[in-house]
């Protein structure tokens, strides 16, 4: 497979007849920011690091149809093993187990030279799994990994992050505070719902989304900014939500928010390349 340093650029796929999820044309420009950063991310420490790893939570199978039509896509899983700066290591972790062997199948066929584990599992249950997977750091041997968590709903639950931050990690992650969330607020508002408490590690999340209410009645926004604060407090910069890239559907309609936390600087000097190059490719294109 040819290495490119451009996250839009990816050789020609075609119809293996394995699973290929369905997504919205509005998944490119995730996966186009989520490769683009990590371009940013291995080739800006690769002289500081001694590994670099790179690991997804929810891989899905490495290929996507755009819905509506044949028109077949790269996720960012086969994008990140194609950039010229190689990460030493990649964990995919997926819980479907077809869409799994489809993803060892592609990663074979495009990446056969890549170290990678293959995790099967929902990542919240196998994340002493995925720690294992990563390579140990010593003072002599330093590791960084960059993590994407992109899941269709609200269900990273926060713990999995807390455990994943006992290694030295970059986290982006996809909150999908309008498509999930927002839309399914009066049941997530209910007292035997755990899903919200899960998300924030933030049991008693109710009396301050109250106190918030008094000031701005919008859930997406409240959450964004408690999880922002939550991972604060496993030694991330703050975050504030203007930075958090907001996709949206071709109706216009908000999906979710895309993030990154980090303990160092740099990686928001990154962040702010990927928002400005995304602002103006959907600019060239009126998109």
């Amino acid at each position: 497979m040819p290495q490119t340093t451009d996250p839009d650029e990816f050789e020609q796929i075609v119809d293996d007849s394995l699973p290929c999820p369905e997504v919205g044309r509005w998944a490119e420009t995730k996966h186009s920011m989520v490769a683009l950063y990590a371009t940013l991310f291995a080739s800006g420490i690769k002289a500081k690091w001694d590994n670099r790893t790179y690991i997804e939570l929810y891989a899905g199978s490495g290929y996507n149809r755009i819905e509506g039509s044949d028109r077949l896509i790269a996720g960012s899983p086969l994008r990140v093993l194609q950039l010229k700066d190689r990460f030493n290591n990649y964990i995919f972790c997926e819980k479907t187990p077809a869409l799994l062997e489809a993803m060892e199948i592609r990663v074979a066929r495009h990446a056969p030279w890549a170290k990678v584990s293959h995790i099967a599992g929902d990542c919240n249950s196998m994340v002493q799994e995925i720690c294992v997977a990563i390579p140990a750091a010593s003072s002599g041997y330093r590791v960084l990994s960059l993590c994407f968590v992109d899941p269709f709903d609200i269900g990273i639950k926060f713990e999995t992050v807390r455990v994943l931050s006992t290694r030295y990690i970059d986290f982006l992650v996809l909150l999908a505070l309008y498509m999930d969330a927002n839309r399914n607020y009066s049941n997530y508002i209910k007292a035997e719902s755990a899903k919200v408490a899960d998300l924030l590690g933030m049991p008693g999340w109710r009396g301050s989304w109250q106190e918030f209410q008094k000031n701005n009645d919008d859930f997406p926004e409240f959450l964004a900014e408690r999880f922002a604060k939550s991972m604060e407090g496993l030694g991330c910069l703050p975050t504030p939500v203007h930075t958090m890239k907001m996709v949206k559907d071709d109706g216009n309609h908000p999906l979710y928010r895309l993030a990154l936390f980090s303990r160092d600087k740099r990686a928001y000097d990154f962040w702010d390349q990927v928002l400005k190059y995304n602002t103006k490719q959907r600019n060239l294109f009126n998109i």
